[in-house]
């Protein structure tokens, strides 16, 4: 399966000894170690025991990788890039970036895994931008490209990198379904040089021709494994073959299973491989509960925890079961609002504005939101229905306790779901405190801050935004300067854990 590129950057001499091609004119630091008699790539895969149930061994790293670092400063980037960092507040790397940035500039190929949170965006997202920093694309080719495999990961990551994009003059766009496509394609035609875009939007705009990968040179799939599980494989694979086969890829995602094994074998050459946090079970700010609840009572817990004092995302299997309880928890009282795949992408928009901003206190969902969202002070996941595979539950999990904050997962669950949830937690590595709870005990108060709902009907209206007035844009189009509010620096936490 594996596939030969024309100019390898590790291509193997005849005596098995690494050859370099790339990187080592580059300004973002020299072409990686070289080292005699690696093993050939079929020799490349370990036998080392995944850490998560269902997960492949990783791969072996053929030529040793730079050490970590201890700063951005450290890290040979524009100083332009590093300034975006200090005025974002972003000051030390987390982990999985302090690791990966000196290869991934290099131009190395990484596999990274890292539980969401763990700061995977600006890992992958500063080594696109500052290899890029000084290019120009022309209409209708990008130069750098990020499959993701959400529409809400898409605007995250976006919005994620988009200052320190602007900071070195680089055009960034977000490429998504359920959102017009004739805008996108203008700005494709137009010229940008990042493109972050879901599969699917992204081959109708090249089926279009208003797209072309033959001059990605640096491409990053992330969440993979979630692309693999919704369907996405061919389409993945069918873009991945249109990019510059000379090309830089990295391939980051919470979970690493057999599906990516694929990608990796098929795309990634001699990748510096590094994994954080393998499962929610190694974060030690996060608590794990399961609550025994009987099923007459499970309606009653639920409406009781939603309304708590402060945020919290409760997911649900199904879109009519997020309709169902968003619309009872607004006539008991609870500022809640639904997310589900049966919502346009203005709506899902929208509602995810107004749990961010604090005018929604619950948000219900599917697994639409189980990744791609960020809300700093999000200390609760509940698990309503239990999901049915652990990596969904870790993913889940992962939208609380992020960039070092402390939250709590709790699952609901009846006694004819008991071995099926002990059975998913065993898959996921985790062992999570068990409690038996019925409503209005001190029990659910404790773990969850459930409290009696108020009983008088809400609704949530939304809130009123500023809007430009017609003097605002020229007759060019352009808009208006953003307010001081929208260029407020950007808290440590989200940018540096997007996603």
């Amino acid at each position: 399966m594996n596939r030969t590129r024309t100019n390898d950057r590790f291509a193997r001499t005849r005596d098995g000894s690494a050859d370099s091609r790339r990187g080592g004119s580059s300004r973002f630091g020299s072409s990686a170690p070289q080292r005699s008699g690696g093993p050939s790539r079929s020799g490349e895969y370990g036998r080392r025991p995944a850490a998560v149930q269902g997960e492949f061994a990783l791969p072996k790293t053929i030529t040793p990788a730079f050490p970590a670092v201890e700063g951005f400063a450290d890290l040979d980037m524009p100083g332009a890039l590093l300034a975006a960092l200090g005025a974002q507040g972003v000051t030390v790397p987390f982990p999985i970036q302090a690791a990966t940035l000196p290869n991934s500039l290099a131009g190395r190929d990484v596999l990274g895994r890292g539980r969401t949170g763990s700061g995977k965006t600006l890992a992958f997202g500063l080594a696109l931008l500052a290899r890029t920093a000084g290019q120009r694309a022309e209409a209708r080719q990008p130069l750098g490209l990020i499959l993701v495999p959400t529409r809400e990961l898409a605007q995250q990551v976006t919005d994620a990198l988009a200052p320190y994009a602007r900071s070195v003059k680089l055009r960034l766009t977000a490429v998504v379904g359920g959102m017009p496509i004739g805008r996108q394609a203008s700005a494709l035609r137009g010229g940008v040089e990042v493109v972050v875009a879901t599969p699917g939007r992204l081959k109708d705009l090249i089926d279009r021709g208003d797209c072309r990968l033959d001059q990605v040179a640096i491409t990053v799939l992330d969440e993979a494994d979630q692309m693999a599980d919704m369907g996405f494989m061919p389409q993945v694979t069918a873009l991945l073959d249109q990019v510059r086969t000379d090309g830089q890829r990295m391939l980051f995602s919470a979970t690493l299973d057999r599906n990516v094994d694929l990608l990796v074998r098929r795309y990634l050459s001699d990748p510096v491989v590094h994994s954080v946090d393998p499962s929610a079970g190694a974060v030690t700010t996060m608590e794990h509960h399961v609550l025994h609840v009987h099923g007459a009572d499970k309606h009653t817990a639920t409406t009781e925890i939603a309304a708590r004092d402060g945020r919290v995302i409760m997911f649900l299997d199904t879109k009519h079961a997020v309709d169902r309880l968003t619309e009872h928890l607004l006539n008991s009282g609870v500022r809640a609002a639904a997310l589900h795949g049966g919502k346009s992408q203005p709506q899902r928009t929208r509602t995810l504005t107004q749990f961010k901003t604090g005018h929604v206190n619950v948000l219900v969902a599917t697994n639409v939101a189980a990744r791609g969202i960020h809300v700093d002070n999000l200390d609760l996941v509940v698990n309503v229905d239990p999901p049915t595979d652990h990596k969904d539950y870790l993913h889940r999990g992962g939208r609380t306790a992020r960039a070092g904050e402390s939250g709590s997962v709790v699952t609901l669950v009846t006694p004819n779901q008991r071995r099926g949830m002990t059975r998913l937690m065993a898959a996921a590595g985790i062992v999570p405190q068990t409690t038996q709870v019925r409503t209005g005990e001190e029990a659910l108060h404790r773990i969850t801050g459930a409290q009696a709902p108020s009983g008088i009907p809400v609704v949530i209206t939304a809130p009123v935004v500023e809007r430009p007035t017609k003097r605002g844009a020229t007759s060019r189009g352009r808009r208006r300067p953003a307010s001081a509010a929208r260029r407020a620096p950007v808290r440590q936490s989200t940018a540096g854990a997007a996603a």
